[in-house]
């Protein structure tokens, strides 16, 4: 089975390994190189690095109606097409292989389509969620499903925690579903009989989405920041005398024996060592920040430098 893998960040590599080791992978497609760091030096995708260090030939398009890049995709005669973390297609390069283009999605389809799924999930304050693989069509995420797993989510799991472990299961649901589409036992399933309950959606993350409102109970900030952690940060601002100053938290954590009452944002100071702020209903601890053109410190690291006061607060 001759098989074209389309992805580009770090999520989708477990995959394309997975793949790698276990069908012929004619060709890769990934993103064009993209400046990176303070000296904006070309970087490459991880797929492309792991694809080169195999030896497998990398195409990277501008545009992917391109009639040159089309041309030479349709040389390597895939059978099939296998899609994690990458740009909508057009139905030009997913209509190509006769056995179909299949995409990784990282939730329980049809919950959370979308850019950013295992943000929102997190978010929106799950228990669990899930992976799916399906057959794609043009509608984005709404081709029928092939297989999904459930996954629990933790009670205080990050969306980086939930990514990692995402990514690695995700490769062997995408190894089993090639060997059911080989085998020919794969029962595809329209999303609409999976439906169950109202539909939430994952769209693209945005700086104002990832402000945080300390107007809300505790469980609900404590969950938006958890979803946005590490990338791409809740952010917030510390108002003090001598300033205001952005930063992102990215670690929090539920205080249910704070007995005090304070506005939302007021900020606490507990024995040198603790960083409370109050939130609507209830109190959270700062675990870990970032101050804007700071590195992320955890908040032992932060307090020897914090000058408080009662007048401090977040915003």
């Amino acid at each position: 089975m001759r098989i074209i893998f389309l992805g580009t960040p770090d999520f989708a590599v477990p995959s394309l390994e997975a793949i790698n080791n276990n069908f012929n992978v004619v060709a890769v497609i990934t993103a064009p190189d993209k400046p990176s760091g303070r000296g904006l030096q070309m970087k490459a995708s991880p797929i492309k690095e792991f694809a080169l260090q195999h030896g497998i030939p990398v195409l990277q398009p501008l545009k992917l109606k391109d009639p040159e890049f089309l041309k030479e995709l349709a040389s390597f005669k895939p059978d099939l097409q296998v899609v994690v973390a990458f740009r909508m297609l057009p139905e030009t390069v997913w209509n190509l292989p006769p056995l179909g283009t299949w995409n990784l999605h990282a939730s329980l389809l049809p919950q959370y389509r979308g850019a950013a799924p295992i943000n929102h999930a997190i978010i929106n304050g799950e228990t669990f969620t899930g992976l799916s693989t399906f057959k794609l069509v043009h509608e984005i995420d709404q081709g029928a499903v092939a297989l999904q797993e459930k996954l629990e989510i933790g009670q205080d799991e990050t969306a980086g925690e939930l990514h990692n472990r995402m990514m690695v299961r995700g490769a062997d649901l995408l190894l089993r579903t090639i060997n059911g589409i080989r085998n020919n036992s794969i029962e595809l399933k329209p999303q609409e009989q999976l439906k169950n309950g109202e539909l939430k959606e994952a769209p693209k993350l945005n700086p104002e989405f990832c402000r945080i409102n300390w107007n809300q109970p505790a469980k609900t900030v404590h969950d938006h920041i958890r979803g946005l952690s590490p990338y791409p940060g809740a952010s917030t601002t510390l108002a003090q005398l001598t300033g205001k100053f952005p930063l992102k938290i990215y670690k929090t954590r539920i205080i249910s024996d704070f007995p005090a009452i304070a506005n939302p944002g007021v900020i606490h100071l507990l024995e040198n060592r603790h960083i409370y702020v109050s939130c609507k209903t209830g109190w959270l601890e700062i675990l870990e920040l970032q101050l804007s053109g700071k590195k992320r410190l955890k908040i032992s690291e932060f307090l020897p430098g914090f000058r408080n006061s009662d007048s401090d607060y977040m915003e």
